[in-house]
This record gives C-alpha cells, sequence and structure tokens, in this order.
C-alpha cells in the first residue's frame, strides 16, 4: 500500500482521465450490491465485457471496497460516494466513506480459503487509502493495469453529467 503523499513532499501527476463514472450509493448491502453491478456495466459499456477478466476483477475489487465502506465507514444517514476511472490503461476505483476514524490495515489480511470477503484487494496492482479533503472520511483506492494492445471498440463516451448521479434508495 502507498501513502497518500510522497516522502519528498511531490505528488505525482496522474494521466488524464479517459473515461470516468462516479455516484452516491446509500450506505446499504443493496447500495453496495448496486455499486458493483453498475461498475460491471460501465466496464462493459467502455469496451471490457462482462466475462473477461478485466471486468471480473475489478468488479470483485469493487466489491470488496464497498463493503468495507459499508461494514467498517458506516455513519447513519450518510452515504458513501464511487468514482471509477480509466486514464492510460489503468482503472482506478475510488470508496468514499465519511468515518474517519476507523482505517484499514496498512497491508490485506492473508488469504483465508474458508472466507467469502478479504480478497478483493490481492486482485488489484496497487492500493492505499488517503484521508478525505475538507470533511470527514477517508477515500480507499485500488487500481488495475489493463493493456490494451489494440483498444477494444468502446461505445461513445457518456456526458460527464449523465455518469455523476445519487443512487438513493429506500
Amino acid at each position: 500500500m502507498k501513502s497518500a503523499t510522497p516522502p519528498n513532499g511531490h505528488v505525482p501527476q496522474r494521466p488524464a482521465v479517459e473515461r470516468e463514472f462516479t455516484m452516491r450509493f446509500t450506505s446499504t448491502p443493496r447500495g453496495a450490491r448496486l455499486a458493483r453491478r453498475l461498475v460491471s456495466h460501465r466496464l462493459n459499456d467502455w469496451g471490457h465485457p462482462y466475462a473477461t477478466p478485466a471486468n471480473e476483477r475489478l468488479t470483485l475489487i469493487t466489491a470488496e471496497l464497498t463493503a468495507n465502506a459499508i461494514r467498517h465507514g458506516h455513519v447513519p444517514g450518510r452515504e458513501f460516494h464511487l468514482q471509477l476511472t480509466l486514464a492510460k490503461d489503468t482503472f482506478r476505483i475510488e470508496v468514499t466513506d465519511t468515518h474517519a476514524e476507523r482505517q484499514p490495515p496498512s497491508t490485506p489480511p492473508a488469504p483465508n480459503s474458508a472466507s467469502e470477503s478479504g480478497r478483493g484487494l490481492l486482485l488489484a496492482d496497487d492500493w492505499g487509502v488517503t484521508p478525505r479533503p475538507a470533511a470527514p472520511g477517508k477515500t480507499m483506492w485500488a487500481e488495475l493495469r489493463v493493456p490494451t494492445g489494440g483498444r477494444p471498440q468502446t461505445h461513445p463516451a457518456t456526458p460527464r453529467s449523465a455518469d455523476s448521479t445519487s443512487a438513493h434508495g429506500p
């Protein structure tokens, strides 16, 4: 896991975002399931079909991050925020919750074959946690590099305003 700021104090520039999906979800198991499904659908729309390793891995990573947000970062009446970006063959998933006191471990727990959770971050190429700027909470993030060589055919990008919404559920 990498720290929020490198030791030299210089924050590296990230490559330009090619695609972005962002949405708020209720901090409930239903919200986590919806987030996972919408990420999988968005990846399919972006040219990474459902049965591909990239879609499956990113969906499992999303499931882990969103489950952690509702299990360990839940504050009653508050939502979690998910952002999926693609920049230069690297997908980045960020899940922000509003509970600053509960921090994840600095290394993922050892895999337990009997457990149904705790394996999503093992699929990521890199992951970490950063404090939420100007508000209480934290952002857990994970990255997965997906070299495309000849980039697969994708649908035209939808306008950002259509991708930036909030999912409110009963």
